[in-house]
């Protein structure tokens, strides 16, 4: 990818993909795919993007709703990250979401694009309530390598890295990324999709922050339930998702300004 290249990226997934936690919903959410979408174009490559990705999506949505328009765009490059919201889900079936991320791989690079994932870090490192879930999580990323080499799909293994559990690149709901971690991992693509230019220096340890006393992540963890865990289960219950009514933010493929 380099000069007058032309470059069509499509991005598809949940939340992740689509920006939550960098910006807002007043004036747009910008994420990863858009800053990935801008490092490509900055190598000079004429750039197409479209970002398909709604939060709240689960795999099989994914699949369904995004997986044929985003064929439809004949990409050249794309994105594939789903299976988190199934993964904190008390109804997780691995071998179901792993075969609707795995045929999303096996049809975009059927159709000539290359394709990229990531895979998810140790999320009770940064909630630490969350640790029944890590198992879970090993085993999805173990599943995930597995499914991305039988497809020639390269992934950004952020989850291999201890920077990934920064709590400085996580949000105040701990599930999504600030925009320092949008940042670094879409300097993980760039890195993994070796554009010109990248390198691993998004892997690098921010300086030292001064440890919280026990008290203080005691009563973090108790805002973190009040403000964020309990109304998640709320929607659960009520069978909503914070996606609903909302559409793809950038469905069509435009161009990428660079500066």
């Amino acid at each position: 990818m380099g000069p007058g290249d032309r470059v069509r990226y499509v991005a598809i997934g949940d939340s992740h993909t689509e920006g939550v936690g960098d910006g807002d919903d007043v004036l747009g959410v910008r994420g990863w795919a858009d800053r990935l979408a801008e490092r490509m174009a900055a190598t000079g490559a004429r750039v197409e993007y479209a970002n398909l990705a709604i939060r709240g999506r689960l795999s099989a949505q994914v699949r369904a709703e995004q997986l044929a328009p985003a064929l439809a765009l004949e990409p050249t490059v794309a994105t594939v990250f789903a299976g988190v919201n199934d993964v904190i889900r008390s109804g997780y079936d691995a071998d179901k979401v792993i075969g609707d991320l795995e045929a999303m791989f096996a049809a975009l690079t059927g159709a000539g694009a290359r394709v990229a994932t990531l895979t998810f870090p140790d999320i009770a490192r940064v909630a630490p309530l969350t640790r029944p879930l890590v198992p879970r999580v090993l085993d999805f990323n173990e599943r995930i390598r597995a499914a991305a080499d039988r497809h020639g799909v390269v992934v950004a293994d952020v989850a291999k890295h201890e920077i990934s559990t920064d709590r400085r690149l996580w949000a105040t709901d701990r599930l999504h990324c600030t925009p320092l971690g949008h940042a670094r991992i879409s300097g993980a693509l760039a890195s993994a999709l070796e554009l010109p230019g990248a390198d691993g220096s998004w892997s690098d340890p921010l300086p030292a922050a001064p440890r919280p006393g026990a008290l203080l992540t005691v009563a973090e963890e108790v805002r973190w339930l009040g403000a964020f865990l309990g109304p998640w289960a709320m929607r659960r219950l009520r069978g909503r998702s914070s996606g609903d009514g909302r559409v793809a933010k950038r469905p069509e493929p435009l161009p990428v300004e660079v500066g």
